[in-house]
């Protein structure tokens, strides 16, 4: 498995508040002229592109969010692809990865980093 890496942060977009967003599920925001899929598990929060490279459709964000041996992970609608949401790599085929987004949670407000 790679480790990604994050690049620094140079501001902070405010998104929704995080009791906007249902447990387990997730929502498609646009950041910097860029689709973003934020998932909520539990308190946690997690952003990926939200484009699917096997469907080549954006449409993470309506993935069924889980976990793979405590991985959490998003399932793509199309064709079930898997991705981890801490790293972005597909873990059905790890030549395959999407880009990871920094994103916090301050105040109760759900912020992505724009780097």
């Amino acid at each position: 498995m790679t480790q990604t890496t994050i690049p620094a942060v140079s501001q902070w977009q405010t998104i929704c508040p995080l009791t906007r967003i249902i447990p387990n599920t997730g929502v498609c925001a646009l950041v910097n002229n860029e689709q973003v899929a934020i998932f909520r598990i539990g308190d946690e929060v997690f952003a990926i592109a939200n484009y699917d490279p096997f469907s080549k459709a954006y449409v993470l964000s309506r993935g069924i969010v889980g976990d793979r041996q405590g991985i959490p992970k998003v399932a793509s609608p199309i064709y079930k692809q898997n991705f981890n949401l801490i790293t972005g790599e597909c873990l059905d085929d790890e030549s395959v990865s999407v880009p990871v987004f920094p994103v916090r949670v301050t105040d109760g407000q759900i912020q992505v980093g724009i780097t």
